[in-house]
């Protein structure tokens, strides 16, 4: 199968991608093989590319935003058929006995793995899932607008979680990419007030087309104090920057799994009256299910730019430089092989 892998993780800019011919995967006991039709370019794709996140599987094919097709079933595998409609995210696998699992935790657990860092994922023609970890998905909703939704909308809506934004509150988000533009649908859709800040002028057009009330530059002010604020740009030095938005007892969550270096804080003007800052690790499966449903109720919808499979590192340095607002999308258009 056509695949590509991560041969020299490094600057985008010098290819560290390598588009090959490796064998189908069998699945596992536990595993369903999936053919994949897309797979969402997240942002964590161009950091295990570049290296920002350490090497875990050499020659790893990244990808973590799947929609396929069930095309081989594990022996101790019930309840899925072949041409079963699943969706692959980013987490893998955890032990389910640790006391973050038991607890409901299991974002946390120490043991935990990932699609596209520990095992191989969707920029391929194939890809595995233990069966546990994959998503049903609705047939009525096409390929390409339902991958960003596995890993962008899902970390989205924790980071919202996080955020404990109040009923009718006021959001700010910092960056409107992939996640955030699907954030804002879902925090509008049930009653919040979105300013959006952003480097980025198409993203404020799309911003302010979703219905944001406003948006300005990445380090400009709100209109209004902010209730919560979610940073989706990984850049350290917006924490402060949100940090001084927020109203007091205000919430920020950080949502990428990579930041760059956080300048000092000064605890009087970020911190005082009772404002927090917190962090967002992955996300528990039933993360997923719930927004996946509230995404249909509410009709959240990504907005989507195709490539084909073979420009996968193209479309991560289109990624890197902004090229595009809203999220990239492989497109598997080659039959199934058998």
């Amino acid at each position: 199968m056509h695949a590509w892998e991560v041969t020299r993780p490094g600057p985008i800019g010098g290819d560290p991608l390598r588009f090959v011919e490796k064998p189908v995967p069998t699945p596992g006991p536990d595993e369903l093989l999936v053919h994949v039709r897309a797979c969402g370019v997240c942002r964590t794709d161009l950091h295990v590319a570049e290296g920002d996140l350490p090497v875990r599987r050499p020659g790893v094919t990244p990808g973590h935003e799947v929609v396929g097709r069930v095309a081989g079933i594990g022996d101790d595998v019930s309840g899925f058929a072949l041409s079963d409609r699943v969706g692959v995210a980013w987490l893998r696998r955890t032990d389910g006995t640790c006391r973050y699992c038991v607890r409901g935790s299991e974002n946390l657990c120490p043991a935990s793995e990932y699609t596209g860092w520990d095992a191989d994922g969707g920029y391929a023609e194939y890809t595995t899932v233990p069966a546990a970890y994959a998503y049903r998905l609705p047939d009525d909703v096409d390929d390409i607008a339902l991958a960003p939704l596995l890993c962008a909308g899902i970390i989205g809506y924790r980071a919202l979680l996080r955020a404990s934004l109040p009923p009718g509150g006021r959001l700010g988000l910092y960056g409107f990419g992939g996640s955030a533009h699907l954030c804002a649908q879902l925090a509008i859709a049930q009653g919040a007030t979105v300013h959006v800040l952003t480097r980025d002028p198409a993203a404020r057009r799309l911003a302010l087309d979703l219905g944001a009330a406003s948006a300005r530059g990445a380090y400009d002010e709100p209109p209004e104090p902010l209730d919560s604020a979610i940073l989706f740009a990984p850049v350290g030095d917006l924490v402060p920057v949100a940090l001084r938005a927020l109203d007091r007892g205000g919430v920020l969550s950080v949502a990428g799994i990579h930041l760059s270096d956080t300048p000092p804080l000064r605890y009087e003007r970020e911190l005082f009256y009772e404002k927090e800052l917190r962090s967002v690790t992955s996300n528990t499966r039933e993360d997923g299910r719930t927004f996946l449903a509230l995404a249909a109720r509410h009709g959240v919808r990504a907005t989507t730019h195709p490539y084909p499979l073979s420009e996968a590192q193209q479309a991560l340095k289109d990624l890197e430089a902004g090229r595009f607002d809203g999220a990239a999308v492989l497109v598997n258009d080659l039959p199934p092989r058998h």
